[in-house]
């Protein structure tokens, strides 16, 4: 399945680095970023680039989560080590990557970032 704007967010649920579910609404304006693996090295730029924005994202009222195909204690590590305070959610079955539309064939997410909007549309895509 392809997303594109203006197509609806789809409906998901993860756990996050603590272990806590998370159900995004989207009902804030949302930045959901994938990335293939924890800990590597553009992942982790990417990473630390989200942390240096994120308080001015969250001044402005939008949430952050990253996604990738690791499990809770892979984030939490990696959360941990980056110190990184937005939510890391675990997709080990890669079924938030299929709802968005960017699994790959070795079984990870493609590095994609999506903005939804406040009526829970995609607003914008980069991948």
């Amino acid at each position: 399945m392809t997303l594109t704007a203006g197509d609806p967010a789809p409906d998901v649920s993860a756990l996050d680095q603590s272990g806590e579910v998370v159900a995004p609404a989207f009902d804030d304006p949302t930045v959901v970023y994938f990335y293939p693996r924890d800990d590597t090295p553009g992942c982790t730029v990417e990473a630390n680039q989200f942390e240096r924005e994120y308080e001015s994202y969250r001044e402005a009222g939008v949430t952050v989560y990253g996604v990738s195909t690791d499990d809770v204690d892979s984030h939490r590590a990696f959360a941990d080590q980056e110190g990184l305070d937005f939510a890391l959610l675990a997709d080990p079955d890669g079924e938030v990557a299929d709802a968005f539309g960017v699994s790959t064939e070795n079984g990870a997410a493609a590095r994609t970032t999506f903005v939804i909007t406040l009526d829970a549309d995609l607003a914008s895509l980069d991948g």
